[in-house]
């Protein structure tokens, strides 16, 4: 029996600790946002404010931004791998720039113009975002083309959403071909042997390497032009096929011209072309609000649990009211380490992931009564109640992960948000309800029993052993 009471101080040590850990790491991360010197926000950051609460654009403000994606040139077998590259490397741009947990994600689908597709991006505590803007549209569009076999072909003009035309003048003298800057393997910053000049060496990946093998090949004695952006930067006479997937780009650059472009080429070369087409600010009190609405309702629905559980099932209903608040830090911490993104959809999915620990320590408690009803003693009725709760428990706990599961792999990133965090819920209620009440009751070795353990042990109006007499 020590070791058993032993173990009950030390998961209510661990538990006093996760929580000093919540809240101390959550008022060091506060003062940090309030500070202004750079030097003190660096000093704090060595602390516990490096593990903050991960809040969603709904819950701490942001921007989303939607891009329309250029994919008439693509087959449509080509367009979901393009999106999907197009998606990689704004991801990368955007996490250069430290932004907390962006979301992108590909729509696709019921768009009047079927050449195009769009790409949403959230960015979580971004409200100024004219630079991140700014950042994404920079991202080089690279591409290769061949000279037009037609002579004189006539110029194409392109209609913005305005209605003003523009003429394309490298139209009519270049084709575009297959290899453009998704097939980009990695860029590096060399200078010319002669004359000293900087220029951009390209490598690419094994099916890049293919298809510039077959460009090169096919075009000997002509010229081949590198496009970024829309632009030659260069445009070399091919004199011989190219194996090994390499090719310079000299483009009379400056050092830091040529370093700035082998940045954003490895950073990742835009696979289509792209265009900003909606912002939309979230202002950082709509999400404080958001925030406050989501603590109140989980705090005040904790409160109506515990005294439910305390005034229903007396002293079993307290000790799973500590093995509750065990579980609510627990939560809270790895909210914070592993970490998870947090929107309302999140925090919905956390209260009710504490109603089903609370359902779990109903099972038991029922069961022990029923134990204590058929004339057990309070501890052999707590071992038995807790051996046949658990397969009840264990099967509802599996039906609901599965459910989350399911969520997360088939919903939108709002569901996957509601998910995730009831999924991880669910395996933690299941451990704290098991363990951590079983432990703590355990801890009690009542051996007699008499009319006050009755009472204690019973639950709504009537005591243990009455419930019995009640029945007979």
């Amino acid at each position: 029996m020590w070791k058993t009471r032993i173990t009950a101080l030390l998961i209510l040590l661990l538990g006093v600790g996760i929580g000093f850990f919540v809240y101390k790491s959550e008022i060091n991360h506060r003062n940090l946002v309030v500070k202004n010197s750079t030097a003190e926000k660096k000093e704090s950051q060595k602390g516990l404010a490096k593990f903050p609460f991960k809040l969603g654009l709904d819950l701490s403000g942001g921007s989303h931004l939607v891009y329309r994606a250029d994919v008439s040139s693509l087959s449509s077998t080509q367009v979901p791998e393009s999106m999907n590259s197009l998606r990689d490397v704004i991801e990368r741009r955007v996490n250069i720039f430290g932004v907390s947990e962006p979301s992108i994600q590909v729509q696709d689908g019921g768009f009047s113009n079927q050449g195009e597709q769009r790409l949403i991006v959230d960015l979580p505590g971004v409200t100024d975002v004219s630079k991140a803007i700014e950042m994404i549209g920079e991202t080089p569009m690279l591409d290769f083309r061949t000279e037009n076999p037609v002579k004189d072909a006539p110029q194409q003009a392109t209609v913005d959403k305005n209605g003003n035309v523009t003429l394309d003048p490298y139209a009519s003298k270049y084709i575009k071909t297959e290899l453009t800057g998704r097939f980009l393997d990695k860029a590096i910053l060399d200078f010319n042997q002669t004359t000293g000049e900087p220029v951009v060496s390209l490598q690419f990946n094994p099916e890049g390497s293919a298809l510039f093998e077959k460009i090169t090949k096919e075009n000997v004695g002509k010229t081949v032009a590198i496009f970024l952006d829309g632009a030659p930067i260069s445009i070399p006479t091919v004199n011989e096929a190219i194996t090994g997937g390499k090719a310079v780009i000299s483009g009379n650059f400056k050092p830091q011209e040529a370093k700035t472009l082998v940045g954003r080429l490895n950073s990742g070369a835009l696979p289509v072309a792209i265009e900003l087409i909606s912002t939309q600010t979230i202002g950082p009190s709509l999400g404080t609000q958001a925030t406050t609405a989501g603590v109140k309702a989980a705090l005040i629905g904790f409160i109506a649990i515990a005294i439910f559980l305390i005034i229903w099932y007396r002293l079993p209903g307290l000790i799973a009211t500590i093995a509750l608040s065990m579980y609510v830090v627990i939560m809270l911490s790895i909210f914070k380490l592993l970490p998870v993104t947090l929107t309302a959809a999140g925090i919905a999915g956390f209260i009710i992931s504490i109603g089903i620990a609370v359902d779990a320590n109903v099972l038991i408690f029922e069961r022990i009564k029923e134990e204590l009803r058929g004339g057990g003693g309070v501890t052999d009725s707590m071992h038995n109640g807790f051996k046949r709760a658990w397969l009840s428990v264990r099967d509802s706990n599996i039906s609901s992960i599965i459910t989350a599961i399911i969520l997360y792999w088939f919903g939108t990133t709002l569901i996957k948000g509601f998910a995730l965090v009831f999924l991880i819920g669910v395996i933690i209620s299941m451990i704290s309800a098991i363990s951590i009440t079983r432990i703590f009751l355990y801890t009690l070795n009542i051996k007699k029993t008499n009319g006050f353990t009755n009472f204690l042990f019973g639950s709504g109006f009537s005591s243990a052993k009455s419930q019995k007499l009640n029945k007979a």
